[in-house]
């Protein structure tokens, strides 16, 4: 399991996720060996925990030093996790994907069937965990799941659509990245009984930085390569999914020649010329000052959150997010 880097400051992370590894596999056992096996398939392929880390470090924002997570934390963050691996093994059907965290994706394992099945045990077991949690948490992550679907529709009805503006792109991500970030973080707080105005705070905080980490991952389609992604790069160009750093270069003087070659299906050849187009294009840093301005809004929010190792935390994985960006960024 690899440690969420950009929380690391906060010297209780470790060993929480530790315990919470451990639930997170337990989480998914079934009564037949075959379904555990495809349920489990990408909890051993490992991962940051990126979501049950932002539970771990909200839950604990009003204390100044920090303390272990209790275990209605970690099963909040469990809960928060399935979710996501529930919609991954679902976005991975629709995208045809055949790897994931640098392994053979479900669907190309088991077929696309199977993969839309687990990922639907995935979310039933993320559904029984909240209610396990109390009425407050089943209903954010009902309200949550539904809000991810939302967001993939949005995208999906944008798909080779050369005109989508950063309006319709930004509500497809809140719905599809931010609004779980912004649950994991709520039910941090609500599993750690904060106070309501601290909840409330720490949501708001994990939507903000939802909207970067997505803006930050899309540019980073454009411009890492396979293997720092652990997925095919430029993979969106081939879905006709134009994310922000595109529908910037649509509007500068690169915006006509890519027109022509975006808009429909496209070779690998066409891609690698369109991601070629959109980096001369300025489009990435154009992404890259908005992905800053989220960034902002997600500091604001935390400068109204009391003084802790947990607030910290939060702080250095906002700085964390735009650092990546910004290293790996092609000019």
């Amino acid at each position: 399991m690899a440690l969420v880097s950009s929380l690391s400051v906060l010297p209780t992370l470790e060993g929480d996720l530790e315990r919470l590894e451990k639930l997170l596999v337990t989480s998914v056992i079934a009564e037949e060996d075959y379904l555990t096996e495809i349920a489990s398939h990408l909890i051993t392929a490992g991962g940051k925990r990126v979501r049950p880390g932002f539970s771990i470090a909200s839950s604990g924002v009003e204390k100044s030093i920090a303390i272990n997570a209790s275990k209605a934390v970690l099963l909040g963050g469990v809960a928060v996790e399935l979710v996501h691996l529930g919609s991954l093994y679902h976005d991975d059907v629709m995208d045809e994907a055949e790897l994931r965290r640098t392994v053979p994706s479900v669907n190309a394992l088991w077929g696309n069937l199977t993969a839309i099945l687990a990922g639907d045990f995935l979310l039933a077991r993320a559904s029984e965990i909240a209610a396990s949690l109390g009425t407050e948490v089943a209903g954010l992550l009902a309200k949550t799941i539904g809000e991810l679907c939302e967001g993939q529709i949005l995208e999906l009805q944008s798909a080779f659509k050369i005109d989508r503006t950063l309006d319709s792109y930004e509500r497809s991500i809140s719905g599809k990245t931010a609004s779980l970030l912004a649950t994991a973080c709520k039910i941090g707080g609500l599993t750690a009984e904060l106070s309501r105005e601290n909840i409330d705070i720490t949501k708001s905080f994990g939507h903000s930085y939802g909207m970067a980490f997505q803006i930050i991952d899309d540019i980073l389609d454009l411009t890492a390569t396979d293997e720092e992604l652990g997925k095919p790069a430029g993979n969106d160009l081939i879905e006709g999914v134009y994310t922000l750093p595109v529908i910037s270069a649509f509007s500068s003087k690169y915006g006509e020649e890519l027109e022509e070659i975006l808009g429909k299906e496209i070779s690998l050849e066409e891609r690698n010329r369109a991601r070629q187009l959109i980096r001369q294009s300025g489009g990435v840093k154009d992404a890259l000052t908005r992905a800053r301005y989220w960034t902002g809004q997600a500091v604001s929010a935390l400068d109204n959150l009391p003084d802790s190792e947990a607030t910290t935390a939060l702080k250095s994985a906002t700085d964390h997010l735009i650092n990546r960006a910004s290293s790996t960024t092609i000019n």
